[in-house]
């Protein structure tokens, strides 16, 4: 080969290194996912060009750590799959983006595009399957097009209503090659060509109505979500709640922006507040089941609603008395400015703020005195306490809680506590079963100073078990508490008449093996296992668990008979 040839040859680059080149390029530094045929090289250069890519077991894992991260770090999770079932696999992380509004990218391999329609290797309509699920989809055709088809779907995911993207790239594309030099040209294009994100800002005279509306009531309630965490308004809330003294509800996963302990939080009171409630700003949270859709019974017939949405379709669905379109934090604080200058506030002694703050105190003091009951075998109340306690101790940063199951998330809701914000994932908006895992890999991958821990029912924990092998690999600091009443709700909950017919013999539907040794499955891999069933050895497993700092399963077991069937959720199932 002539010498000429040779530098020719060298300096080609393939479409794996275009696109591992384009992500790194636009300032994606993580990729999580599961690889193989087409898209193992591709990964390969992602890592060598600083991309740290956490290899999963499972794609439907992977995808809820992405789509997580989308929400940690404000900027797009990337989850890698591969064709096929890869891609099909990865749907449930796009689908949970999409609920969430957390900006997340999917990106697949797929079939050679000269072999479509013929039955190739995991041959899909890729592009077809994910459109449900996504808000923009994107294939590269060609080598050339790559950089321009990941700034789009980098850019659409983050623009607007934040949510899920997918990008699409055949095997044979990424096998074509190009000239260092012409790829330099489309990198640099792609890049200039990247629209700078439009935040639309509510008019003036809406503030102000907004503003009046909060001066004027008798019972004002300030609602916060997760769309507040993820703009990161909690100073503009804080300055809000402490210059007005109006109290305040956060959604689940909006606790922590401000304190749950905080004197005009009225979690505690949940009932009464929206109940009574005349005048609800509701910031960067929907309406929707979680809220009870902003309708009676729950809600006054006659409340008024100011919404705070990113979206003005979310608006336009729920016809608030206000519905102000923009970034959460910015709107804040264009009230906080209106505010400023002829400021208001209820004062502790106003009759609303002494009855929230009366009935908080009530039922506070009736959960501890529950709490303070140690139950054996444990109740979901004594070990609960125990980890508030543990949780607590850590002190800041504090540690990121995942919390997933039925009577496991419900009760933990209303015990564990949220002093900073982004330190609760779980269900969330769409109920979703099976993200315990995948979450705490991206949480502990987002947040390194911070320890995470993960409060699991036993089948929760079983969606995603394997992946604490991964936990065990990158050694991540993720102690997995499993609450193990021997199935869903509590194993078997059947009446008599329940139990018939040829199969009656069977496990009931609801039944896990009772006693299952889930410690041992993380020591299979190398990590630590703990089973306890009392206070004292569970407060001996957190202590040294929380000290170590390592991948850690702490095997509870639970009086099956301590929950109730579908959490709070009874009436629909």
């Amino acid at each position: 080969m002539a010498e000429s040839d040779l530098t020719t040859t060298k300096s080609l680059i393939d479409g794996n290194i275009l696109a591992a080149k384009s992500l790194a390029r636009f300032g994606v530094d993580h990729m999580f996912g599961v690889v193989g045929i087409p898209v193992t090289s591709f990964a390969n250069r992602a890592v060598t060009l600083g991309i740290r890519f956490i290899a999963f077991h499972n794609e439907q894992s992977a995808g809820y750590a992405a789509s997580s991260f989308g929400y940690l770090t404000g900027r797009p999770g990337v989850l890698l799959t591969v064709s096929g079932p890869g891609c099909v696999h990865g749907l449930p992380g796009l689908a949970n983006s999409m609920a969430n509004v957390w900006p997340m990218i999917m990106i697949s391999g797929s079939c050679d595009q000269s072999d479509i329609g013929r039955g190739d290797f995991q041959e899909l309509d890729q592009i077809e399957a994910v459109k449900p699920f996504s808000k923009f989809s994107a294939k590269a055709k060609h080598i050339s097009e790559i950089p321009n088809v990941v700034a789009q779907v980098l850019h659409h995911a983050i623009s607007g209503r934040p949510g899920g993207c997918y990008l699409d790239l055949p095997s044979d594309v990424l096998r074509q090659t190009i000239s260092s030099s012409e790829a330099e040209t489309l990198l640099a294009a792609a890049e200039s060509s990247i629209k700078r994100v439009e935040i639309p800002v509510p008019p003036v005279s809406d503030i102000e109505k907004t503003v009046s509306l909060l001066r004027n009531a008798k019972r004002p309630l300030i609602v916060f979500g997760k769309g507040a965490a993820f703009s990161r308004a909690e100073d503009e809330l804080k300055r809000l709640v402490e210059t007005t003294g109006i109290p305040f509800l956060p959604t689940p996963m909006g606790k922590g922006l401000l304190p749950d302990t905080h004197e005009l939080a009225s979690t505690a009171a949940r009932s009464l507040a929206i109940g009574k409630c005349d005048v609800a700003l509701v910031v960067g949270a929907r309406l929707n089941w979680l809220l009870h859709f902003g309708e009676p019974p729950k809600w006054s017939k006659d409340v008024k609603f100011v919404l705070v949405d990113i979206s003005n379709e979310e608006i336009e669905l729920r016809k608030p008395s206000v519905g102000l379109v923009g970034d959460a934090k910015q709107v804040l604080k264009l009230i906080n400015s209106v505010i400023k200058d002829d400021p208001f506030c209820l004062g502790r002694s106003h009759p609303w703020v002494q009855e929230v703050a009366k009935k908080v105190k009530d039922n506070v003091v009736r959960m501890e005195a529950q709490l303070g009951k140690v139950v054996v075998p444990f109740n979901f109340y004594t070990p609960l306490r125990i980890i508030r306690d543990a949780i607590l101790k850590v002190g800041s940063p504090a540690p990121i809680l995942v919390s997933e199951g039925a009577n496991t998330m419900d009760v933990g809701r209303a015990v564990l506590i949220q002093t900073e914000p982004r330190t609760r994932l779980d269900a969330g908006t769409w109920g979703t079963m099976g993200v315990g895992l995948g979450y705490c890999i991206a949480a502990a991958v987002a947040s390194p100073d911070r320890l995470v821990v993960a409060v699991e029912g036993d089948s929760g924990f079983g969606f995603s078990a394997i992946e604490v092998e991964t936990l065990v690999r990158y050694q991540l600091p993720v102690v997995v508490i499993v609450f193990n009443n021997g199935g869903v709700y509590g194993g078997d909950r059947r009446s008599p008449e329940e139990i018939d017919g040829p199969h009656k013999d069977d496990p009931a539907p609801t039944s896990l093996i009772t006693d299952a040794a889930y410690h041992k499955v993380i020591e299979a891999f190398g990590g630590k296992g703990y089973l306890v069933a009392t206070p004292e050895e569970l407060k001996s497993a957190l202590s040294e668990s929380f000290s170590a700092r390592k991948p850690a399963v702490i095997n509870v077991t639970i009086d099956p008979y301590a929950g109730s069937e579908s959490g709070r959720l009874q009436h629909k199932n």
